[in-house]
């Protein structure tokens, strides 16, 4: 007799997290539609409130996806056509197009061969040699759910004048000495897609800081420059987090620090398991406390064991596999990025999310290891 099929693990699953907090995600939405209030009403105000206390910083303006919340933030920075910023390529084209979308240009700086994070001694290199005057931002990636070097790299920004703009899309509670990724530049930016380990159900995405004026700027820009409705007093936009998605993500963010306690439990598992097989293993900087949106390994036969895995119904990501300088609408011939090239052509993410068993993970260990069996 046949045994029946193994249940598919997904590299990620937005509804297992939405299925462990059904009802308190369906409470929130019954009151929303109740409210009569479904746009920017005191579920937003509510969820700005909270989350900037969870992050530490003093105010949190929501927009409507995690693209928007870093273009809004160049924007208000002074950011603009002619300017220069800087950020690495490894990322999700987001990151640039935000850039570009504000008439700046995208400067790629290589990472460390171990992190895969942004390299702050190349990019103090880099400042030092070129001294462009178009250079006036950096946007440092936190990429996998583990934090860019950021006391340095706030010396190295401060030193050449150039505005801090952090990208923590995938950092939602990842820190450096206990003080958390988007509480060190003047602003950052976050996206609330549904796979994130703050997710909502649909977009969104939020602007965090401790300067009022840039924070009322962004205010204004998020819905056509209005202070007085109808009334622009800037050539704004319509970038907004609808109720029903700050209503979920407040019973989301209550749960974070759990299911980041999860994903913890996950990583140290592959970690124990997985170290003595021919592949690199994610690298943690002291002091760094990684909140593990990803768990990434890195080998030269990727697409042989994500086959293998596939076979049996282990499915794995690859963030990213072709480097924003190498893609069409941004190919850049001059840009020699060597660890970033090396990074995308070997990177696999394992499964790794709250809603992963014990016997789910015990599954993909054991997949893992017998493929090089």
């Amino acid at each position: 007799m046949l045994s029946a099929p193994r249940s598919v693990i997904l590299p990620a699953d937005p509804k297992a997290t939405y299925l462990a907090a059904q009802a308190e995600i369906e409470a929130a939405i019954a009151r929303v539609l109740q409210s009569g209030h479904y746009i920017l009403g005191p579920e937003v105000t509510a969820f700005e409130k909270e989350f900037s206390a969870w992050l530490g910083v003093g105010e949190t303006v929501t927009v409507a996806n995690g693209t928007d919340a870093l273009e809004l933030a160049l924007h208000a920075a002074g950011i603009g056509p002619g300017d220069k910023v800087i950020t690495v390529a490894n990322t999700v084209t987001a990151t640039v197009a935000a850039i570009h979308a504000t008439g700046a240009k995208a400067v790629f700086v290589d990472v460390e061969p171990g992190t895969m994070l942004l390299d702050v001694t190349a990019l103090e290199t880099m400042l030092t040699t070129i001294r462009d005057p178009k250079i006036k931002a950096v946007v440092p990636v936190h990429l996998y759910g583990q934090m860019v070097d950021m006391p340095r790299l706030m010396e190295v920004a401060a030193a050449h004048h150039l505005v801090v703009v952090e990208d923590c899309a995938q950092a939602h509670g990842a820190s450096i000495d206990k003080r958390k990724a988007g509480a060190w530049g003047p602003l950052s930016a976050f996206s609330f897609y549904p796979t994130k380990n703050l997710g909502a159900l649909g977009d969104g995405g939020a602007i965090c800081g401790s300067d009022p004026a840039l924070l009322e700027k962004i205010r204004l820009l998020r819905q056509y420059g209005w202070r007085k409705r109808y009334v622009s007093e800037l050539p704004g936009r319509n970038s907004r987090l609808d109720e029903l998605q700050a209503a979920i993500l407040r019973v989301r963010l209550g749960r974070l620090e759990a299911e980041n306690g999860r994903r913890d439990e996950i990583a140290k598992r592959y970690l124990a398991a997985l170290k003595k097989l021919p592949v690199k293993l994610p690298v943690v900087a002291d002091g760094r406390t990684p909140c593990w949106h990803q768990f990434v390994i890195r080998l030269e036969r990727r697409e042989e064991l994500k086959t293998h895995l596939e076979k049996k119904n282990i499915l794995c990501g690859v963030l990213y596999p072709v480097p924003v300088h190498r893609q069409p609408a941004y190919h850049d011939v001059t840009v020699a990025l060597p660890h970033t090239e090396q990074a995308c052509a070997e990177v696999l993410s394992l499964p790794l999310h709250p809603g992963l068993t014990d016997e789910d993970v015990a599954r993909v260990i054991s997949e893992t290891q017998a493929f090089f069996a």
